[in-house]
């Protein structure tokens, strides 16, 4: 169950939770594409983006934010300008909650997060890829207001897997 709101704490990424957010990303993405990427693909992805990995992304600058509970790291998610042309100037490149935690708000109050941060930076719109075969990320975006603007394919090891863009205007 979920504290009350002075325990949870939504911060920049610093370089002591780059293994907090490592194993969050191995039980988030375990969790979300087992099944749906082909596993060897998967492995690798998880093998590649250990706390070394984690700890460049943080020195890089400030495009990763955690969420706490109780002081504990518990989710994270990257953002920064959008990836994709058009009128949305802010992109939320990841965001995932450790799968113990899922459910119970978090990752409504780090999407807020995220929002915030794209805001002080300026940036007008918001846009989210996901897998369409990641249901439990759909249906977040879609009940955060999110709506499908674009399509694509992605060509992931042997498959090619269907990718949707949700939006919020500025």
């Amino acid at each position: 169950m979920l504290g009350s709101r002075s325990d949870i704490k939504i911060r920049k990424g610093r370089l002591a939770d780059a293994a907090s957010v490592a194993e969050t990303f191995r039980q988030s993405w375990l969790q979300a594409y087992r099944g749906i990427l082909p596993q060897t693909h998967l492995d690798d992805m998880i093998r590649r983006r250990g706390p070394e990995w984690w700890a460049s992304v943080i020195r890089s600058g400030d495009g990763l934010l955690v969420i706490e509970s109780s002081r504990t790291v518990v989710g994270y998610s990257t953002l920064g300008f959008s990836r994709t042309r058009g009128p949305y100037q802010g992109e939320i490149y990841e965001l995932y909650i450790a799968p113990v935690h899922q459910g119970l708000g978090l990752g409504e109050h780090l999407f807020e997060g995220c929002r915030h941060g794209l805001d002080q930076r300026r940036l007008k719109g918001l846009i989210v890829w996901a897998l369409a075969d990641n249901t439990m990320a759909t249906d977040f975006y879609w009940r955060r207001g999110g709506r499908p603007v674009k399509q694509a394919i992605e060509n992931i090891g042997s498959r090619k897997l269907e990718k949707i863009a949700f939006a919020w205007p500025a």
